[in-house]
């Protein structure tokens, strides 16, 4: 049951990430202006009154009935997904001989998807920071790393260590490629730099395009705004983009080929093998979403992608670890 229960809850959370993908996509992460309820209501039913009130006076605004059930589905999915780590941390703290493991990583599993909450809030209560957004996708990317590892530690697996002898400082690089990249991508989306590249190779008819990179990348910030309260320039934007497309081309050549390696020396064949394919597949679909103007299901896809990408890479590190 242990096992797959961990199972369900990393499957749980990589569908609560895509969901939440297209909660933000669609403009929807305002949809319901309060938390953790909607106008104070368990959904938006009971809510009507106000959400029709409120779309009403603004009807292009961040609040109608449509945008307000995604917003509140996508918060029982993560309700949902915190009861599971709940029930995972006291199965492993209750039978830690039976499993003859630590319950360090449940427990900390649970430590954060609570935080995780906080920063659901904290996102929409201070309106869609850019930070706080970022740092949402953060969590959910590395709740879903937490419990991959934890699902793959309920079964035996061969050991490796003679195959991976040298391989494995290369997938841990790897796995923190990815994991930088994904953030860089999180950092586009949450400042809508998606669209300010229209071309492809070359980002506005240049391949090094004028940018500004002075707050682009500043923290304490809100949305759209610098630090001083001015609006970010075209070129802050294009900064961000044009980094975000850098590191696309240093993820690209780095895990493909280490994905290469992998295959060349028979180690994981299979693995390497998807790795190479969901590499190749993700790179499409973000030269997709330049060239087409970010379409909601192309978008969406992307951001599937980069999540089972972080799975195949933490699957990996975790088979080239050496077997206790």
């Amino acid at each position: 049951m242990y096992r797959k229960l961990a199972l369900f809850a990393a499957i749980w959370t990589f569908c609560l990430i895509v969901l939440g993908a297209y909660v933000r996509l669609s403009d929807a992460g305002l949809g319901c202006p309060d938390w953790p309820g909607c106008y104070g209501k368990a959904s938006p039913i009971h809510a009507l009154e106000q959400i029709s009130a409120a779309h009403a006076d603004q009807p292009h605004g961040p609040v109608s009935m449509a945008k307000a059930w995604k917003e509140m589905v996508h918060r029982y999915f993560a309700s949902g997904l915190g009861l599971l780590i709940l029930v995972l941390m006291t199965l492993a703290i209750r039978q830690r001989e039976r499993l003859r493991q630590s319950p360090m990583l449940p427990i900390f599993a649970f430590l954060l998807v609570c935080f995780q909450g906080a920063l659901g809030m904290w996102t929409v209560t201070l309106l869609l920071k850019p930070a706080i957004v970022t740092g949402h996708l953060i969590g959910g990317m590395s709740i879903l790393a937490v419990l991959v590892w934890l699902s793959l530690r309920q079964r035996e697996w061969p050991d490796l260590s003679r195959e991976s002898a040298g391989l494995r400082k290369f997938a841990l690089l790897g796995l923190l490629v990815v994991a930088c990249q994904i953030i860089l991508g999180g950092w586009v989306s949450t400042n809508y730099a998606a669209v300010v590249c229209t071309d492809f190779p070359t980002c506005q008819g240049s391949l090094v395009p004028n940018m500004d990179f002075r707050d682009a990348f500043h923290v304490h910030r809100e949305l759209g705004q610098t630090p001083d309260g001015a609006l970010l320039s075209m070129a802050n934007l294009t900064a961000i983009h044009w980094l975000h497309r850098l590191g696309a081309l240093i993820t690209f050549c780095y895990v493909g080929w280490l994905a290469w390696r992998l295959y060349a020396r028979g180690v994981l064949r299979s693995l390497a093998l998807g790795i190479g394919v969901v590499l190749l597949v993700q790179v499409g679909l973000g030269i997709s979403n330049v060239l087409l103007h970010l379409p909601l299901p192309v978008a969406v896809l992307h951001n599937a992608g980069a999540a089972l990408l972080l799975t195949l890479m933490v699957t990996l590190n975790y088979r080239l670890a050496p077997r206790r």
